[in-house]
């Protein structure tokens, strides 16, 4: 059973075929006390939180004896502990593929690699060949102690399939651990660039708001009051680089890593990401209503195909020499045209 906090457990299949699949069982030892479930799970499973396997009982996902239970649920001797899912059973152990990275730093102890657009980082639901975490693994398929299925290393943080830029991997448990609490203390220094619809009155501003599943959309985040008590803090700064009119060019700067929290939190203030299908940027949200103009947002949509957020930069403290690292990436080719096409855009227009 392995639940973790990162885990899309929310991203079961969309239509069930009505069947459950068992994807772990367990028995409880002779002699174990009498204590909750989710308790006793968190305590014997290391790699998955109390709180996922809540969520898990919760949606009938885990079986005593056969049987769904709640997360109160008090284990006895002898209880067989199954985890059904209403997807089959994958194997996801992860096997070195030849797929080309772009290394942007490598040493004895970790990789900055700047990621595609339209790369899966992890395998996952519906993804469980061609990912970033395969690339590595064939990468690093000549160094003995690197094992791409050892929680202890490897990827650090995430990044969306079709957000393109700058992320670190650890190649040694001690480095892993150092980036981590980097990331969970929030020292380390990143910067997204994104081209948002409207144009902003201010330079600059903040963005504060829980993000946490959508209720009515179990792909997309919801902004919800910080003081709501619903899904997980956020914050994230934002700066104009470049007005173009109908859309802007804007840095942003995140105080929290949560999952889609730009996406979100830009659409929450009216700003969603240009051609952001899941957050409404692939409709035409500002400008005129000519023909020309909606002909030349859809040849936009086609230069650039993906919401249009690049992770441009990354610091962080080397986790054995303690010297500051810092990285820079320059936009992909797809999002450096599209960029160019509103320059030229704004320039005829004036």
């Amino acid at each position: 059973m392995d639940l973790r906090e990162d885990d899309e457990l929310e991203l079961i299949t969309d239509e069930p075929d009505g069947q459950l699949y068992e994807h772990f069982r367990m028995e409880v030892d002779k002699g174990q006390e009498s204590i909750r479930i989710d308790k006793y799970l968190a305590e014997h499973q290391p790699h998955s939180s109390r709180n996922r396997i809540q969520k898990a009982a919760d949606a009938g996902f885990i079986h005593v004896n056969g049987s769904p239970v709640k997360s109160n649920y008090k284990v006895r001797a002898g209880d067989v502990i199954t985890l059904m899912l209403d997807r089959p059973h994958y194997d996801t152990t992860i096997e070195p593929e030849d797929i080309p990275l772009e290394v942007t730093y490598e040493d004895d102890d970790l990789m900055v690699i700047n990621k595609p657009a339209g790369m899966v980082v992890h395998p996952g639901c519906g993804n469980f060949h061609g990912t970033l975490v395969n690339a590595i693994a064939w990468h690093l398929k000549d160094l003995a102690t690197y094992d791409p299925n050892d929680p202890e290393v490897g990827l650090v943080h995430r990044i969306d399939k079709d957000t393109s830029g700058l992320l670190v991997i650890a190649k040694t448990p001690d480095a892993k651990t150092s980036l981590g609490k980097q990331f969970f203390n929030k020292t380390t220094h990143r910067s997204y660039n994104a081209l948002v619809w409207g144009n902003f009155v201010e330079d600059e501003g903040r963005i504060e708001g829980n993000i946490g599943r959508d209720p009515k959309d179990r792909l997309r985040m919801e902004v919800f009051p910080p003081d709501s008590e619903i899904g997980k803090p956020a914050v994230t700064h934002y700066k104009v680089m470049e007005r173009f009119g109908y859309v802007t060019l804007v840095e942003c700067i995140l105080e929290t890593g949560r999952t889609h929290q730009i996406r979100a939190h830009m659409k929450h203030i009216g700003h969603p990401l240009f051609c952001d299908e899941r957050y409404g940027g692939t409709e035409i949200l500002r400008g005129e209503r000519t023909a020309s103009y909606k002909a030349y947002i859809q040849n936009c949509f086609k230069l650039c195909p993906r919401q249009v957020l690049h992770a441009k930069t990354l610091g962080f403290v080397h986790p054995t020499t303690g010297e500051q690292m810092d990285f820079t990436s320059e936009w992909p080719e797809d999002m450096a045209a599209l960029i160019d096409k509103w320059r030229n855009y704004v320039k005829v227009r004036s």
